[in-house]
């Protein structure tokens, strides 16, 4: 396949409401090329925003029925998730028209620019979108790509994951999960964390070796994950555990929805919460550095960095009541995300829906010590049953597995299978000064569940 993204004028992507895909449509149609996909939610009378905000870009949508496959595309983009039996994949096919993976094209376009590439477990997204901020708010005008929408960017009416700017310089998330990560071939990278999530440690540990070997500048490591640690040959930032750190951080504290610290002795004021912020801040700091940013100048940049969809966001607090929606689906993202919201109320109840089958299955042992180990005596953990988004998969798995797991270590855990029972469950039990955090991942819908558990307040 082409290196090439000029190799092409006309892109169809097939499920291009998807986070990966719609960022990279968003950025080929930003720098002028034609753009079309389909998705099998697209509706013509009822549409949903995004296929709204596609259309007012001058990106074509289509329902996933291959009408949109007409001799004028030049190619083909699928994902991971897209199978060979897809009724477009096969049209592609007939057509004889090309058909490229999405992690192919990303990777064509990072090696067009001077990419920044945010690898790790967890904290891609938010880090990533901060790395960004930082830039755009020094005049570096970069361009963006990643797989979650920066409130910045969708107050502007956009869907928030892709940007395109003037310059040669280009932030994107990369993706472990697929192993597509080995294809990208940055200027900078940066490795946050090494979990097991998706993928067994030795799988992952290879992946982030090639990761680093194929990234032509600098690779920053973060120096307080043990894992990830190992892949560092000198350790760019921590929490002050380690000699010889270029950037620690020190001194953190969370006051309500705003966290503190300093990098380096020059103080910090973000308004997000979470420990695990002061991390992706320090990451991103490190990286800014390297393309001349100082400290003091990154620091007064996220004074107005607003965020980023689903992480640990604020849907609204009523009657004292808070409600934070949060993308959380991996134990360590699970565990921080409750972690945080124990500094802003006096008791949490987390909900959590996992992600499909096999990740319950890979990860519930993990999962069931994380939450317990981080569980105060007031707060609970409460299950649903799995989002299914179709497929041939082995089910014979239930979230019960966790609730009894926690329960085992003396701590709070329910398992409610119907989540439309959750809203009466909550009513029952939260009282002024309670955080209601909602977790999970994949299920489209789950935004607008936070909202109808934060309207049912009374």
């Amino acid at each position: 396949m082409a290196k090439n993204i000029d190799s092409f004028q006309h892109y169809f992507f097939v499920g291009i409401a998807g986070t990966g895909m719609s960022a990279i449509a968003q950025y080929l149609r930003g720098i002028g090329k034609n753009v079309s996909g389909s998705d099998r939610l697209f509706n013509k009378d009822n549409k949903m925003l995004i296929q709204e905000q596609f259309e007012s870009m001058g990106i074509v949508c289509h329902f996933q029925d291959a009408s949109g496959i007409t001799p004028d595309v030049d190619v083909v983009v699928v994902s991971t998730a897209i199978e060979e039996s897809n009724v477009e994949y096969q049209a592609a096919l007939q057509k004889g028209i090309p058909i490229m993976k999405r992690s192919e094209l990303l990777a064509a376009i990072s090696v067009s620019k001077r990419t920044i590439a945010v690898g790790g477990t967890s904290g891609k997204s938010t880090t990533t979108s901060m790395i960004f901020h930082i830039l755009q708010e020094n005049g570096y005008s970069p361009s963006l790509i990643t797989g979650a929408g920066l409130t910045a960017l969708q107050k502007k009416g956009l869907p928030g994951n892709a940007w395109v700017g003037e310059s040669d310089w280009l932030v994107i998330e990369s993706d472990e999960s697929d192993g597509s990560i080995v294809n990208y071939l940055p200027e900078i990278s940066v490795l946050l964390n090494i979990d097991r999530d998706h993928k067994e440690f030795d799988e992952l540990i290879e992946l982030f070796s090639t990761f680093k070997k194929n990234t032509h500048g600098r690779f920053i490591v973060n120096a307080d994950h043990p894992v990830a640690a190992k892949l560092s040959e000198k350790p760019e930032f921590d929490f002050g555990a380690n000699q010889g750190v270029g950037f620690v951080g020190k001194d953190f504290q969370q006051k309500g929805f705003e966290i503190s610290f300093s990098v380096n002795g020059v103080p910090f004021h973000i308004p997000v919460i979470g420990k695990h912020n002061m991390e992706n801040t320090l990451a991103s700091v490190a990286v800014a550095s390297a393309i001349g940013i100082s400290i003091e100048d990154s620091t007064k940049a996220m004074t107005s960095y607003e965020g980023i969809y689903r992480r640990t966001q604020l849907v609204g607090l009523k009657n004292d009541i808070c409600v934070i929606d949060d993308f959380a689906h991996n134990p360590a993202e699970v565990a921080a995300a409750i972690r945080a919201c124990q500094q802003v109320g006096k008791r949490v109840f987390a909900w959590f829906q996992p992600h499909g089958f096999g990740p319950l299955r890979f990860m519930h042992e993990e999962l069931g010590e994380e939450v317990a180990a981080t569980l105060r005596s007031e707060d609970e953990f409460i299950l649903s049953d799995v989002y299914y988004a179709g497929g041939s998969v082995d089910k014979n798995i239930s979230p019960k597995i966790v609730s009894d797991a926690i329960q085992a270590k003396n701590a709070k855990a329910t398992f409610i299978p119907d989540r439309s029972e959750l809203t009466g469950y909550l009513q029952s039990l939260y009282q002024p000064g309670d955080v209601v955090l909602m977790m999970g991942a994949r299920d489209t819908t789950l935004s607008d569940f936070a909202l109808e558990i934060f309207e049912a307040i009374k």
